[in-house]
Parts: C-alpha cells; sequence; structure tokens
C-alpha cells in the first residue's frame, strides 16, 4: 500500500460531513478528490437544517417513553413524530435495534455530548482560518418547557449532559423572558446553555468547499456514482457518471488508495455494495426560512436560539433578515416531499410565539437525516482496509461533523502510514 503523504483519497458526499472531511485530509498533505451528485455543496440535508449548534441537545432519542409518544403520534398528522405504518423490512430492522439500544441510552448520550463539546473548537477554527461567514450567533440556546413533569424530565437530562461536560443553567419564567424578550407564552421553566450557537450550515458548508478548491481538492460536481471496486494493485477504483455535459453518457473511472463514505441517507447502499452494513435510516425533518422584509418583523423575531421540547421545534436567527424554524420527524423511506400538514404546525407555532412577526414570506424545505438505531454517527474502518465512513449523524450532523471529520481523517491517515 502506498505511504506517501500525496497518497489520493475520494470522499463520497459533499454535504457539511463530506467537506469537512475533504477538508482534514487536505490538510494533512493528502490528494482529495470529493464526488456529490449535485452541482454545488451543501444542496441536500446540510441545506436549510435547524442551524443549531448543540451539545444541549445531545441526548439521544432511545427511551421507551420516545416509543410510546411515537405510537401515540403515529396517526397524527401534525404530530412531532410521525411514522409511516406501511411495513418494510429497513424499518422494521432499524426499529428492532432502535430499541434494543435504550440499554445503553445513557452511555451514548454521554458519548454525544461530549462530541459535540469537542465538535466547537475545530469548527470555529476551521472558520476562522479560512474567513468563513456563516451568520454564527453566539447566544447560547434557551430550551423551554410547558409542565413541571416536562421541566422536570429536562432536569435529569442536565444532570446527565453535566457528567459529559457541558454546563447549562435552568432559569425561571421571569429569566424565559429576559433572555428572550420576543417569545410570547406561559411556560413553567426552562434551561439556558450559554456555550451553544446557531450558524447557517449551508454557508459553512460552501465556505469551506471554496477552501478546499483553494487547498487544491479537486471536486467532482453533478457526479452519480455508478459503483466502488477493487482497481489495479492496491487501489480502489471509483466508476461514475456525470450528470451534466458533454460525457452524460459515459461512465468513467478513478482510481485511488483510500475512499471514505459521507453519503448521508445514500449511505446504506454504497455500504452494502462493499460488503458493509451501515443502517441509515432516512429520517425526514422539516423547516420554514422566514424573510423578515420589514424593520418591524426583524424586531419582533428571537435573537436568541430556541427549542420548544413540547412541540420539538428548534429555531435561529440568521442574520437581521432571516429566522429558520424546523422540527419534526417524519419515518416514510427515501421521501423528500414537502407536506403542507408537516409545515403548517411550523408556521402556526411561529404566530402563536411571536405574533407580531409575519410569516408572508415563509419558504418551506424539507431534508433527510442519516439516522442510525443507536443514534451515534459511524466513523469507521470498513471490511476492506481501503474504506473508511463517517455517516449516519442524524439530527445533529452540523453539531458533530467537525469532530467525527477529525476524527476520521485521523484513522484514514494512520492507517495509511502503517500500510
Amino acid at each position: 500500500m502506498s505511504t506517501s503523504n500525496t497518497s489520493r483519497v475520494a470522499i463520497i458526499g459533499a454535504g457539511i460531513t463530506g467537506i469537512t472531511t475533504a477538508y482534514n485530509l487536505a490538510m494533512r498533505g493528502r490528494q482529495v478528490t470529493v464526488f456529490d451528485r449535485q452541482p454545488y455543496a451543501a444542496m441536500e440535508t446540510s441545506f436549510a437544517n435547524g442551524g443549531q449548534l448543540s451539545a444541549s441537545n445531545a441526548e439521544v432519542w432511545n427511551s421507551w417513553a420516545t416509543v410510546l409518544k411515537g405510537i401515540k403520534w403515529m396517526f397524527t398528522p401534525g404530530a412531532p413524530l410521525l411514522v409511516n405504518p406501511k411495513p418494510s423490512w429497513h424499518k422494521l430492522s432499524w426499529m428492532a435495534e432502535f430499541v434494543a439500544s435504550i440499554p445503553k441510552y445513557e452511555e451514548n448520550t454521554l458519548t454525544t455530548a461530549r462530541l459535540a463539546i469537542e465538535a466547537r473548537a475545530h469548527l470555529m477554527r476551521m472558520a476562522r482560518e479560512e474567513d468563513i461567514a456563516f451568520d454564527c450567533e453566539r447566544r447560547g440556546i434557551l430550551h423551554f418547557y410547558h409542565s413541571k413533569e416536562e421541566f422536570e424530565a429536562a432536569r435529569r437530562v442536565s444532570a446527565l449532559l453535566a457528567k459529559g461536560g457541558l454546563e447549562r443553567r435552568a432559569v425561571t419564567p421571569e429569566e424565559i423572558r429576559a433572555i428572550e424578550p420576543s417569545l410570547k407564552g406561559d411556560f413553567y421553566g426552562g434551561f439556558y446553555t450559554p456555550s451553544d450557537f446557531t450558524g447557517d450550515i449551508h454557508k459553512f458548508t460552501v465556505g469551506l468547499a471554496r477552501a478546499c478548491e483553494r487547498r487544491g481538492v479537486t471536486m467532482r460536481w453533478s457526479s452519480e456514482i455508478q459503483s466502488v471496486e477493487r482497481g489495479t494493485g492496491d487501489a480502489i477504483g471509483v466508476n461514475w457518471k456525470p450528470t451534466e455535459g458533454a460525457l452524460q453518457d459515459s461512465t468513467l473511472r478513478e482510481d485511488f488508495d483510500r475512499i471514505v463514505v459521507c453519503g448521508g441517507v445514500m449511505s446504506r447502499p454504497i455500504a452494502a455494495s462493499l460488503g458493509d452494513r451501515i443502517n441509515v435510516y432516512p429520517v425526514k425533518g422539516y423547516s420554514i426560512t422566514l424573510h423578515l422584509s420589514e424593520e418591524s418583523d426583524q424586531a419582533a423575531a428571537p435573537w436568541t436560539s430556541l427549542l420548544d421540547d413540547r412541540a420539538k421545534i428548534v429555531t435561529s436567527r440568521l442574520g437581521p433578515n432571516r429566522f429558520r424554524v424546523a422540527g419534526t420527524a417524519e419515518f416514510n423511506g427515501y421521501n423528500k416531499d414537502i407536506r403542507t400538514a408537516r409545515i403548517e404546525p411550523l408556521v402556526q407555532w411561529c404566530r402563536r410565539h411571536f405574533p407580531g412577526m409575519s410569516t408572508r414570506q415563509a419558504v418551506p424545505w424539507a431534508g433527510l437525516r442519516p439516522m442510525m438505531p443507536d443514534m451515534l454517527p459511524r466513523v469507521m474502518r470498513g471490511q476492506d482496509p481501503r474504506v473508511f465512513y463517517n455517516t449516519g449523524h442524524g439530527h445533529l450532523g452540523w453539531t458533530l461533523s467537525a469532530a467525527t471529520a477529525d476524527a476520521v481523517a485521523a484513522l484514514v491517515t494512520a492507517r495509511q502510514n502503517a500500510g
């Protein structure tokens, strides 16, 4: 195997995980090529998420409470969690593994919290060194609760997160109003995490992709992966087809020393073709982006990032003129349709809690989160020692990717040097 620092590495996927991985490998002296079926970076799940970089949201979903809520919400169109009852082996196997991971709830929550805290430093370093503007707001994240029962459950989660190194504090209804004066409603209490922050994932990923190109990374945009297979000697071959231009009917091939799969929800079939099992399920999330065209709208919208635990809705202020509201989880296969019944609760939530802010310019979006049953990303080597994975981040890709990219890049280069 090649031991040169100029070893060639292919990255499949140009979302937040793929681009952060490419950047980390380029900084380690590797020749990196990124493949993505879209014509630009961050055009799928990394396009319009909730914007939160939230260690305070590190609690994994694996609990009997979540299972019971899911059953209750299954036939409620506007519920935070919706499961299409139509069975499939993929869905059933994923849910069986989800339940099997419930005993590891505490361990996996701690792992996620520690990883999220580590990721902050990596992400801000990249933004600073590459001068990436991404509407970053370092005003903390405020979780609020409508009842004593919800608040006490959050207190138990807060104690667990503290074991992972996260500092957040309980706040009274009066303190909630002081932290975010524009928020309307009656609340029992909340928790405030001043170290969490927000930003535009799309702007950051596009900015980092440009930095990658400046550092010599080759970008294969509009390139659909056809297959990955053993090449000549120790190489691994990537067969791909351009989806635009004169060569769009041709299948092309390039050989690499290593490949890193960062393909989001498409990681599962790619892994299967390579003899690996990555049981990612596509969990659809929705968002709306409100364009605050009037000064009155800008004044009525919050600057502090919020999480409404009952509605499972998060918010981020993306500069003076945009407000992002996101939420819901939908188990409905590889379906990216934007459903009115899922968007309307987000709009109504805005009208209820920010009545002075117009929702007339609300742009809807839906994306598929690559969710593993135990809620932990897969940063690992495949059965083939030339294949690696950095995928399965679920709803925390924006929060965790800067750390997992550093970890997989270290793994790839260590294996090369040991080759």
